[in-house]
This record gives structure tokens, sequence and C-alpha cells, in this order.
């Protein structure tokens, strides 16, 4: 009988058989858990080369991410934009707009990452004339339901949604003991039943690090 790693190793593992990050994307990475409340949040090289690797062979020419944190996963999604294609990010934290804009510069992707500081909702509602390739939705967990209900009819048919923190930290699971103020969870859990039932699309789990689901529009 084998002996089964842990995640730790398994994350390892993982990690060690996935192209390397960038050298900028190493430095961001770097400086995101410096000087940076909750450095979890961000993609990080496994996840962050899954999301450049899904929008490479996209190929999108619009792209949409809501929560852009450090700018991290924007900047590996726009690794596959088409030519002349364009990326808009929303995030709420003001704090972090010099943070992005110095990195997106950095990437030479000035012209092609637009940074929108704001409520999600709000932004996504002005932005209405787009018509999405892919979308990566990773603001606040409460609303993934309400962001997924806005921006899916801008989603083109055949186009792609990715949802991150999908697990939740397991607390998405039946075994796990939800209370009342686990409000996050109990949304998390209702949005992946909501979408598993949703004859709008097809999906597919993946529990990579905390979860990321692959929705395809038909």
């Amino acid at each position: 009988m084998p002996v089964l790693p842990n995640d730790d190793e398994l994350q390892a593992y993982a990690e060690a058989h996935t192209s390397p990050e960038t050298d900028l994307l190493r430095r961001l990475n770097r400086e995101t858990h410096v000087q940076v409340l909750a450095p979890r949040m961000l993609s990080g090289q496994l996840q962050g080369r899954l999301l450049s690797m899904i929008s490479h062979m996209v190929r999108p020419a619009r792209i949409l991410e809501l929560g852009t944190f450090t700018g991290y996963s924007a900047l590996c999604l726009a690794e596959g934009l088409a030519p002349a294609g364009e990326l808009h990010t929303v995030e709420q934290n003001p704090e972090q707009e010099d943070r992005i804009r110095r990195y997106v510069a950095a990437a030479g992707l000035t012209d092609q990452i637009h940074l929108h500081i704001g409520d999600a909702a709000a932004v996504v509602a002005t932005l209405a004339r787009h018509c999405w390739d892919l979308v990566f939705i990773d603001a606040d967990k409460i609303n993934n339901h309400r962001y997924y209900e806005l921006v899916l009819p801008q989603v083109r048919p055949g186009g792609f949604v990715l949802i991150d923190n999908v697990l939740w930290g397991s607390k998405v699971l039946a075994s796990y003991p939800l209370k009342p103020a686990d409000k996050d969870a109990h949304a998390v859990r209702a949005f992946n039943d909501f979408v598993q039932q949703d004859a709008r699309v097809e999906n597919v789990f993946l529990p990579l690090r905390d979860g990321l689901l692959l929705v395809r529009k038909r």
C-alpha cells in the first residue's frame, strides 16, 4: 500500500512540475507577501500558470476580472490576449492602485489592462457594452451569485467564466458543520449548487488550491 502524500507535498510537487513565474510575477509575489495584508489572496505560481494557460487556449479579445488584489492574476490572464485585446479589472481597495499600475506598466501592458477602482457591480454596469470572452470572478464571495448573473449575459456563447475560492477552505463540503455566522461559506456552497443546476452553462470544478470553478456558456 503506497503512502499518500499530504496536501503540502502535493502542492510542492505540482509547483515543481509547472512552468515557473516570470521574473516580474516573482517580484510581485514577493512584494505582496512582504507588504500586503492577507497575501494568500494572490493567485501564485500554480493557479497563475493555469490562468495563463486558459487564456492562451481561449485567445480572448476581451477579458473581465472582478477582484484585482495586487494585479498578479490580471498579468497572468493578459498573457493570452489576442492582438489588440484588452483586459478590464476591478478592484475595490484604492490602496492597491499605485502598486497595480506600477506592475502593469512594468509589464508593458498599460494600453491593454484597464484598471477600475470601485464597487464591482457598479463598474460592471458601466461596461455593459462589452462582450466578454473570458471572465474571472475573484471578489467578495458573498456576492458570487450576483456577479455571475451580472456578467453571464455579457459573455459570448462559448465564452468562459472562472470563479475562485469555491472550496472556501473546504467549508463547502457536506461534512463541514457550518454555523449561521459562516455567511461566506453558506453563500459559496449555495452558489456552487446553483451553477451545477444552471442549464445555461457547462461546468467543471477544479480542486486547485482553494477551488476554481470553470464555466462555459452554452
